[in-house]
């Protein structure tokens, strides 16, 4: 993709972290100023938002202000000197926010995972130069994401970036979307020069966890963060819990640690690279031993298929996971990724077991 440095077009993006800050939805033109001035205040701040369409999940819900809240955010642009960002979801949005001279967009994550709609959004901004960010899908799917990102950037926009709200799924955890790094890391593997800005207001959905997932945003090398801000957050229309007050972001924004990525120590370095090393032959270990695993596994599978036993044996899956936790708690570590990574190796394994099962069933056909 062409991307556009950002410091190019947004210029305290030389300042790390870039903040973008703003109420979830513009609720009343006090609202809005008052928000946004102190939000301006703290200094911060390198862009304001505030929701003007809202995309809610359930009908009857406060849905948005609409077009009368783009001339309250433009104000406040004015009043503090700051640039303003809209959600658009579709070309009438885009005209809309164009006449009332709005300076930036972002594409929602609902509207992300339809390539319809980002295809329209796309198509309306031929020729537009204005820079777009682009939330990632409700799912956790990567390419949807880049599919999305390629299409503006095919339309002729240049001044792109992506934000990491996390993911939606059935699993009930502490997040209220599920921050899954993993995704935001492997696009920015992919893509060196797009800037990736963090939200953590829609990863936690809980003031409380605002501080820790912005640090650790940081830690990985996001390059911002959108941190919704409110003046009488508990009052908030929508997403009350997740809004903070102007004093209590730029308290969050205070404490934060930005880390250097260049090592400049010459003795830390040599040591980095030393253990870098150890890794790597940790790794070579690791993968070796993976293969002597999934060669038992194809024994197994050759002896299932002559004996006509199911591949999935339930209760020695069952064993394996309580045993194999059991060792992991005593071995220190986590529940969770050594779960993760049994249940990758498992489904390996019956891919593998499958594979053998079909094959042999082809040869007999034949």
């Amino acid at each position: 993709m062409n991307i556009e440095p950002i410091k190019d077009w947004l210029p305290v993006a030389k300042k790390k972290p870039i903040v973008v800050s703003g109420p979830c939805s513009a609720e009343s033109r006090e609202q809005v100023i008052e928000t946004c001035l102190a939000i301006a205040a703290t200094e911060k701040v390198s862009v304001l938002r505030a929701g003007i369409w809202k995309p809610r999940t359930r009908p009857n819900s406060f849905e948005g202000v609409g077009e009368v809240g783009l001339k309250w955010l433009k104000e406040a642009s004015e009043m503090t000197g700051l640039p303003s960002v809209v959600e658009v979801a579709n070309r009438q949005h885009i005209e809309l926010a164009l006449d009332q001279g709005i300076d930036m967009f972002w594409i929602g994550a609902r509207t992300t995972v339809n390539p319809f709609s980002v295809q329209e959004i796309a198509d309306a901004l031929h020729g537009v130069d204005i820079p777009v960010f682009v939330k990632n899908p409700i799912n956790p799917d990567l390419q949807l994401w880049i599919g999305a990102l390629e299409r503006l950037n095919n339309a002729g926009i240049t001044k792109i970036a992506a934000i990491h709200r996390g993911f939606s799924g059935f699993d009930q955890t502490v997040y209220r979307n599920a921050p899954k790094w993993n995704f935001p890391i492997e696009l920015k593997r992919q893509f060196p020069t797009l800037p990736v800005i963090c939200d953590p207001s829609h990863i936690g959905g809980n003031r409380e966890l605002l501080s820790i997932i912005s640090q650790k945003a940081l830690d990985l090398d996001m390059d911002g963060l959108m941190i919704e801000c409110h003046i009488s957050p508990d009052e908030a229309l929508s997403d009350s819990k997740q809004q903070i007050t102007p004093f209590r972001l730029n308290e969050i924004l205070s404490d934060l640690i930005v880390r250097d990525k260049t090592i400049k120590n010459v003795k830390l370095k040599t040591k980095l690279e030393k253990l870098r090393l150890e890794i790597d032959a940790i790794d070579q270990e690791i993968l070796e031993m993976l293969t002597a695993r999934f060669r038992v596994i194809n024994e197994i599978g050759e002896e299932k298929r002559i004996n006509a036993i199911t591949i999935l044996q339930v209760e020695r899956w069952n064993q394996i996971l309580s045993t194999r936790n059991d060792l992991a708690e005593k071995l220190g570590l986590g529940k969770e990724f050594v779960s993760t990574l049994l249940e990758t190796i498992h489904k390996e394994s019956i891919a593998i077991q499958t594979g053998i099962m079909n094959e042999k069933k082809v040869e007999t056909t034949s």
